[in-house]
């Protein structure tokens, strides 16, 4: 199984989320995380601090928000696909409707490059975007992230 797969938890993963802005996005995504006992307000932080550095999206209607959480005591993932895409200055100008978001501890220098060139190679490929897309429930979903393989 990829590193990527270890990450996620079908509590961590949102289908159809309706939400208007990556603001509402990166809230959204924090109270996901809050039902595992992480701080909701410090993760939405962290992700928009992260993205005033650059937009995290990578084109096609993909991005992969991420944030160094203090505390944190391993990497974690969630994955939300949007109702409707929000813009998200990704440079293909395309808005935004899957969203894989990366958190990883303080000083995890190494381990953060790693997962998120695994996370690009993933989103790389068309035919698992498309998968990603119509998947009908989050059980479905970790499926495919479990079963990908570089």
């Amino acid at each position: 199984m990829n590193q990527i797969a270890h990450l996620l938890d079908p509590s961590n993963i949102a289908l159809d989320l309706d939400v208007a802005s990556k603001a509402a996005l990166f809230d959204a995504v924090g109270a996901l995380f809050a039902a595992d006992g992480l701080d909701a307000r410090s993760i939405a932080a962290s992700l928009t601090a992260r993205e005033k550095l650059g937009s995290t999206g990578l084109g096609q209607g993909i991005a992969i928000p991420h944030g160094r959480i203090k505390g944190l005591k391993q990497a974690r993932g969630a994955f939300v696909r949007l109702r409707e895409p929000v813009p998200f200055d990704a440079p293909d100008g395309k808005p935004v409707s899957q969203v894989f978001v990366l958190l990883v501890p303080e000083q995890a220098t190494d381990l953060h490059l790693q997962l998120l060139s695994e996370l690009a190679q993933m989103f790389s490929e068309r035919a698992f975007r498309e998968r990603l897309a119509t998947a009908q429930s989050p059980a479905n979903l970790l499926a495919l992230f479990r079963a990908w393989e570089s």
